[in-house]
């Protein structure tokens, strides 16, 4: 072809085609590029959210967010506390947390933890994640979740789940089947 010919735009994309053809696609082992994210901003407390039955306003100077994540209503077997810790009793439903504001986390803790109570489930798993990537690298919704399960009445006992299962970066929750319908 010399340069005195014009081609049509669909002759292009065929000759193209052509010449590709048999050509292997090139495989690379290298990462993907790094891309930074924004950092989350808290959005101030909203007192119109309501009805949830949590609150941020919940002060109780006993409580400490440690490491490990850990409550025990009184009159909780020792032995059942124990099989929650070690992950014997599966969890039979999931929340993930990662990446919500503390405004939408609650909304979604609510949320959940009525759905749970509907349809009678015993553990729950809440991944609430480690806080690494939180503004002074503290675990903001860890400690949410630590305040906000000790006001629901139906929320038995939490603990960090097992290494295998989110270690301290998520927690089980052994509800209580007392007082629930199936709406079923």
């Amino acid at each position: 072809m010399n340069g005195d010919e014009q081609q049509k735009p669909g002759e292009v994309d065929l000759l193209f085609q052509q010449e590709m053809d048999g050509a292997v696609r090139h495989e690379h082992d290298k990462a993907t590029p790094y891309k930074p994210r924004l950092k989350p901003l808290p959005l101030p407390p909203n007192p119109k959210v309501t009805g949830d039955g949590l609150s941020d306003e919940f002060t109780d100077l006993n409580i400490e967010t440690g490491e490990e994540l850990e409550f025990v209503r009184p009159g909780i077997q020792h032995r059942l506390f124990q099989e929650l810790r070690r992950g014997s009793i599966p969890p039979e439903d999931m929340l993930d947390l990662h990446g919500l504001r503390v405004v939408e986390a609650r909304q979604a803790l609510a949320g959940f933890l009525a759905h749970a109570i509907r349809h009678r489930l015993r553990v729950v798993q809440i991944i609430h994640g480690k806080g690494s990537r939180s503004e002074d690298r503290q675990p903001v919704l860890k400690q949410k979740i630590n305040q906000w399960l000790r006001q629901r009445d139906e929320v038995l006992a939490f603990c960090s789940a097992p290494r295998f299962d989110g270690g301290t970066g998520a927690a089980y929750v052994l509800l209580s089947r007392k007082g629930s319908r199936d709406s079923d």
